[in-house]
């Protein structure tokens, strides 16, 4: 196996300086080579800058994503949080038979959003048998569509400790413990055991930087050793139609027998701004940050406690007419491009948490459009339903 890894139009990253004007790299995986690892330099045009001509900002409430027909294609989801991945692909017309959740709070508000005869596991998720979901959903080995996960990545985040708490069990707030840089590892063993026509794993930048590269190259191989051919992309949300800068390590397999090749969105040629979501708002600044203007995408929400320790890149406080303040979940629901009637459940600090920790739904929607209609894409007589377009 050998990683390329291509220096690819900036409209897919924020963290390399001015991402109008500079290439930066995307993670892909070849098949041969094993061992070896090149850079290939990969010129492309740059996207239109923001405030260029593009369609409101707008996301659909659960009533509409309820009324969106099924597509014909079912997803099983791993470490599923509130619901931001699920989301997403019920916004592109797939059925999420079955997710797995084991923190309450998480759980609340899944449970507060899931769709009808969506079935939702608490257990630890090393306690799941590849088995146990394929009898939930009433499919056998092979028969799913999408395996979607997002192992927990603390241990990876730059925003954290990083390699100093390897092998440092998190205590979450039930009582229960797990070292999350395993997690990725039980991932790997349902996959096996479901073998999925597809499977996509999202996971934070900080995978692929540092010394977690040897963790990113260890799990590329295990994926691919599961029977895939597997591409991993550094994806930023900002040019996924979200207005907020979240870079995330989308991993797309397709199983071998399929002889298709994975793929990932191309980036939209405009962003949304802060502004665009929320036209009150004047100015916001993060932590440690000077105010800036609130007609650029927002940085990164953080998983923090109600945003008072979010650290480097975290929302501090907003410009709101003549009152200083932090965002309200509210708002934060339309920056992390969530329907503005999902449900979160408990304290402000603990929605602020659901929502740092989620994949942004309208994110996701782009990723899973691209996995219906480029890998998975069949004609709707195939089916017997009707095909979303978007």
């Amino acid at each position: 196996m050998s990683i390329r890894i291509v220096h690819d139009t900036c409209s897919q990253f924020t963290s390399c300086g001015d991402v109008t004007n500079r290439p930066c790299p995307t993670i892909m995986s070849s098949s041969r080579d094993a061992g070896r690892y090149k850079v290939v330099v990969d010129g492309q045009p740059e996207p239109p800058a923001i405030g260029k001509p593009r369609p409101p900002y707008a996301v659909p409430s659960m009533a509409e994503i309820a009324a969106i027909p099924w597509n014909g294609l079912k997803v099983a989801s791993t470490f599923s949080g509130c619901g931001g991945s699920c989301t997403g692909y019920r916004m592109a017309g797939f059925r999420v038979v079955w997710a797995s959740e084991f923190v309450p709070i998480a759980q609340d508000s899944y449970r507060a959003n899931m769709a009808e005869g969506s079935i939702l596991d608490g257990r630890d998720i090393r306690l799941v048998k590849p088995e146990d979901i394929l009898a939930a959903a009433g499919l056998a080995a092979g028969e799913l569509d999408v395996f979607d996960g997002s192992p927990p990545c603390q241990a990876f985040s730059t925003a954290g400790k990083r390699e100093k708490g390897w092998g440092t069990a998190k205590k979450y707030e039930h009582g229960a413990e797990q070292c999350n840089e395993t997690l990725f590892d039980e991932y790997v063993r349902l996959l096996r055991g479901l073998q999925p026509r597809v499977f996509v794993a999202e996971n934070v930048s900080g995978l692929v930087k540092g010394t977690a590269k040897g963790w990113f190259i260890e799990v590329m191989k295990s994926l691919k050793e599961s029977g895939y051919r597997v591409s991993a992309r550094l994806l930023d949300a900002q040019w996924l139609g979200v207005p907020q800068a979240r870079e995330r390590i989308i991993f797309v397999g397709v199983r071998d027998d399929l002889k298709r090749e994975p793929a990932h969105p191309k980036p939209f040629v405009y962003r949304y701004s802060v502004r665009d979501a929320l036209p009150w708002i004047a100015s916001l600044r993060a932590d440690r940050d000077e105010w800036r203007s609130a007609i650029t995408p927002s940085a990164t929400i953080v998983a923090s406690d109600g945003g008072r320790s979010a650290g480097w890149h975290g929302l501090g406080m907003v410009q709101d007419g003549e009152n200083r303040r932090k965002f309200t979940i509210q708002e934060l629901k339309a920056i992390c491009g969530f329907p503005a009637d999902y449900v979160l459940c408990g304290s402000y600090a603990k929605q602020w948490e659901r929502l740092g920790n989620a994949v942004p739904p309208v994110m996701m929607k782009a990723i899973a459009e691209t996995i219906r209609d480029q890998v998975l894409g069949r004609p709707a007589a195939e089916t017997n339903v009707s095909v979303v377009d978007d």
